[in-house]
This record gives C-alpha cells, structure tokens and sequence, in this order.
C-alpha cells in the first residue's frame, strides 16, 4: 500500500516512477531512489549499486525508528528521513536533490 501511494504521490508531482526489487541495475536507470529502511532487503549493496549507478538515495523510516534511520546513515544513504517527511515533504526532499 505503501509502495502505490508513494509511486501515485510520485507521478502526481510529475516525475516517472518505478519499483525496483533488487539490484543490480542498469547505471542511470533511477536520479533518485526512495529506501525503504524497515525492508529486510535494505543493505549496503544496494545502497552501494545504488551509489555506484550515480542514484541519489533517501532512505526512510518512522520518526520512532531511531535504530533504522541510523541504519540509513550506516549504509551510506545520501539523505535519511523520516516516513512523515516522505508523505509531506516529498516535493522539498526532491528538490533538494535537484539543488
């Protein structure tokens, strides 16, 4: 549920959306990759094929997931915030990407 609300949020905004289930990917396949940091699957490789691709990685969690959002920060995201950030900050966290 949350992925679609994301995606739907996403193309409102006018940006193209996708998921993705694994890496790797082909390098410059995303501009910006929004983690999910409570999935088992969030690590460092995919943050590093992520990186390596030259994506801009925000990872996510709940403002009560202090050890996750460390995590995000562990794993090298560029930006960590939190859920509530990604619902109602989406667009000012996509523009500071664009800079």
């Amino acid at each position: 549920m949350w992925t679609v609300r994301l995606r739907k949020t996403l193309e409102a905004l006018g940006h193209e959306a996708a998921v993705a289930q694994s890496p790797p990917w082909p390098p410059g396949t995303f501009d910006v990759a929004i983690l999910n940091l409570s999935l088992k699957s969030a690590s460092a490789e995919w943050v590093a094929a992520l990186r390596e691709a030259r994506t801009y990685v925000i990872g996510h969690a709940g403002h009560k997931e202090s050890e996750k959002l460390e995590l995000g920060n562990e794993l090298g995201c560029d930006r960590v915030a939190t859920n509530s950030e990604v619902t109602f900050k989406l667009q000012n966290l996509l523009r500071s990407v664009q800079g």
